[in-house]
């Protein structure tokens, strides 16, 4: 009876330990994926965790050398103030309403065309990050020292930086220099589109003699990041969110067209989301960026729900601002791979029309053929250390004017197939 007992009082110990250890896996597992969710201190730090992740954003690692061409999918709408205020100035203030949070009164055209936003939504699409306002941020990055560097920006090469002032940037070394060359040229494709949803962007060249990295030499050392080195930083911008696929994005969609019947019912704050969505689709598009919708759609094929998880690589302020952050696969990287990648860039593309004013942006480059030209003269006035890190081949300069020939096709499709409706 005793030997009973024992192994009775043995198997409820072992019992009430097994039940312990789980509860503490969950809530372990829970804390780490709030920890990389929410608590990173830099932009980059809001990631997926899952599968998919790991498996597409291994080929960022492709060398150079290899030249193969929910549920939760209702959008928040948050009370804001009247007060206009960029995703750069930080300023969110949430103690009154917005005209664009807020559910219109009566019929309002919200197409033109039969295929464009109207001129009205236009007006109220917000300006994430001013031509000024990046001027002056990248004005300052170039003079302030760094005195700290930290994770916090993805990968472990990237870090994030803190100046002399308090200010925060993430700091891109990258695996190889294609990938600082992509972010940076992407974001000066952005410029030129018109497109002001990524943070302001600098290049600096790692010396630690100099005056800008001296006070964080031994940190430098520790990362063993190549002396003249050159990284871009950007903006660290703090209060950021997820961003889930809206759901007429989604793959068992028929796409996102001004002619949908739902939209009367989306808040305001809600359509120019849906705006700045097609704008990421079409900036996405031409620089062949893989990682962020498009690896989704690459996901799908083992993970069903990952268009109900947040998108990669895409923030969003208070205020309903997104932020296109991580741009490294855009350009060269993404040029490079886009045999693997161009069926999944050509069903994102085909499941969106376009706004206006992007349109005449992209018409303008077809028409004129120029865009390695005007790419080029813009980011040689604006970035001292562009012949440092060079710039597209010529190889490339092709794809991209091509991609815009392309997507400019793709509007004339639009306009012929929805005009009428």
């Amino acid at each position: 009876m005793r030997v009973i007992s024992a192994n009775l009082l043995a198997l409820l110990f072992m019992c009430a330990i097994a039940s312990v250890f789980y509860v503490w896996s969950a809530l372990e597992s829970r804390l780490e994926r709030h920890k990389r969710r929410v608590s990173g201190p830099g932009v980059g730090s809001v990631r997926a965790t899952d599968l998919s992740a790991k498996t597409f954003r291994a080929l960022l690692a492709v060398p150079a050398a290899q030249k193969s061409h929910s549920g939760g999918s209702r959008i928040e709408s948050h009370n804001l103030t009247d007060q206009v205020a960029t995703a750069g100035s930080r300023d969110y203030h949430e103690n009154g309403y917005n005209k664009r949070s807020t559910r219109r009164e009566g019929p309002v055209n919200l197409v033109e065309d039969g295929i464009f936003w109207s001129e009205w939504l236009e007006e109220l699409l917000p300006v994430g990050f001013t031509e000024e306002y990046a001027k002056a941020w990248r004005d300052k990055a170039r003079r302030h020292r760094v005195v700290k560097l930290e994770p916090g920006c993805g990968r472990i090469s990237n870090q994030l930086a803190t100046f002399a002032d308090g200010t925060k940037a993430c700091v891109r070394y990258g695996i190889n220099a294609d990938q600082v060359q992509g972010e940076t040229l992407t974001y000066y494709l952005a410029t030129l589109l018109g497109i002001t949803n990524l943070p302001p962007l600098i290049l600096s060249q790692l010396n630690t003699d100099s005056e800008q990295w001296e006070s964080v030499r031994t940190r430098v050392e520790g990362l063993q990041w190549s002396d003249r080195a050159v990284v871009s930083l950007t903006e660290w911008v703090s209060n950021l969110t997820g961003v889930v696929t809206p759901a007429p994005l989604r793959q068992e969609s028929s796409g996102l067209h001004p002619v949908l019947q739902d939209l009367q019912n989306k808040t305001t704050l809600e359509l120019l989301e849906l705006m700045q969505w097609t704008d990421l689709i079409i900036f996405d598009y031409l620089t062949a960026n893989f990682d962020r919708l498009v690896s989704n759609l690459f996901s799908l094929q083992w993970d069903p729900r990952v268009m109900e998880r947040d998108t990669n690589n895409l923030l969003k302020t208070p205020r309903g601002d997104l932020v296109f952050i991580d741009n490294e696969a855009g350009l060269v990287h993404g040029f490079r791979v886009l045999n693997m990648w161009e069926k999944y860039h050509n069903t994102v593309l085909e499941s969106v029309c376009v706004r206006k004013r992007t349109t005449q942006r992209v018409a303008e480059l077809h028409r004129r053929r120029d865009s390695r030209r005007r790419l080029l003269e813009l980011y040689r006035d604006s970035e001292p250390l562009s012949f440092q890190l060079g710039f597209l081949s010529d190889e490339h300069a092709a794809v991209l004017q091509d991609r815009i020939d392309r997507l400019y096709k793709h509007i004339l499709h639009c306009r012929g197939k929805y005009s009428q409706l």
